[in-house]
């Protein structure tokens, strides 16, 4: 198992280093004129190219992605040219945010979506049916669709909640609580559909295994092979779903924070792409891949612990 592991970080490692050198060279490629958009247009010549003096822009590429890597191993992802805030800073305030939201509604979609899941391919009756119209439904309403409607309805017209965040510094639980509530239910809606169809074609596939048929007739009770047998052979196959939306909700939860104003990485990453802002760009895409790449160690780490074949291979 160690063996394993330190082969996957390695993997992981490898990953990593391939796409921070592909996204350096590719901001730099397509950045333009940074020191001009920084200075303003009325700046003169001089003060554009002190600017990029200052910033290294006018060093060898490749001698500014060797100086980036050095710096990030050290845990110094430099400063944002534009408001000169470390970026390990503003990483650092808003990340809690974007992982509190992702994380929680993740947990909910895992429980929510294999109770609705598992009754659907026991039943085959309407809960079936309604999961399976749910799943299309949900596929095909866009998160932040769902972001709107809940902050239309609930936070403006009714006043339930708060039509942006409140969270801020030092802020307490109620804060948190009740400005994530909406984006964990949007969510929710539009992840707790999808999850469950995954989990009733797997537990399909398992009850229509020859070995449940065995255990039937020896007597075994009918819950004890749902649950103890079933669903173990059954969860893999979800985890890899749920991972998957993990992974696109990184990707969501962008236009999610900026609908209920929240302090995540989402407006930071948006904002830094529209100003070329370099660093910042680095830091966000380096603390996504990581992310992707520790969740997957993690579903692999559960599958093998879950089916002996896996750990066996």
């Amino acid at each position: 198992m160690i063996k394993f592991i330190l082969k996957r970080l390695g993997s992981g490692l490898v990953v990593l280093f391939a796409v921070s050198a592909l996204t350096f060279f590719l901001l730099y490629a397509s950045s333009g004129s940074i020191a001009r958009n920084i200075v303003g247009d009325q700046a003169t010549p001089e003060q554009v190219a002190l600017k990029e003096t200052e910033l290294g822009l006018d060093q060898p590429v490749l001698g500014r992605y060797l100086d980036w890597v050095l710096g990030a191993l050290r845990g110094d992802f430099g400063s944002s040219w534009f408001t000169s805030e470390p970026v390990a800073n503003a990483l650092a305030t808003r990340i809690p945010v974007t992982m509190v939201m992702v994380f929680t509604a993740m947990i909910l979609i895992a429980i929510i979506a294999t109770l609705i899941g598992v009754a659907a391919a026991v039943k085959r009756g309407w809960v079936d049916r309604v999961v399976q119209v749910g799943a299309i439904i949900g596929d095909s309403i866009p998160g932040f669709v769902i972001g709107v409607i809940l902050v239309t309805v609930l936070a403006i017209q009714l006043g339930m909640f708060p039509a942006t965040s409140t969270i801020s510094p030092g802020a307490g639980a109620e804060a948190w609580v009740l400005s994530l509530t909406l984006p964990v239910i949007a969510l929710l809606i539009n992840g707790v559909t999808g999850g469950a169809q995954q989990i009733r074609s797997a537990v399909i596939k398992q009850l229509e295994r020859d070995y449940v048929r065995t255990l039937r007739s020896r007597g075994i009770k009918e819950g004890e092979i749902l649950f103890k047998h079933v669903l173990r052979s059954a969860a893999p196959a979800g985890l890899t779903v749920l991972s998957l939306q993990l992974i696109g909700m990184l990707g969501g939860v962008v236009i999610l924070e900026s609908i209920f104003a929240l302090p995540g990485i989402g407006p930071l990453a948006v904002a830094a792409t529209v100003q070329s802002d370099q660093p910042v760009v680095m830091g966000v895409v380096m603390y996504t891949v990581a992310v992707v790449i520790v969740v997957n160690l993690i579903v692999d780490l559960l599958n093998g612990w879950l089916n002996p074949k896996v750990r066996a291979s």
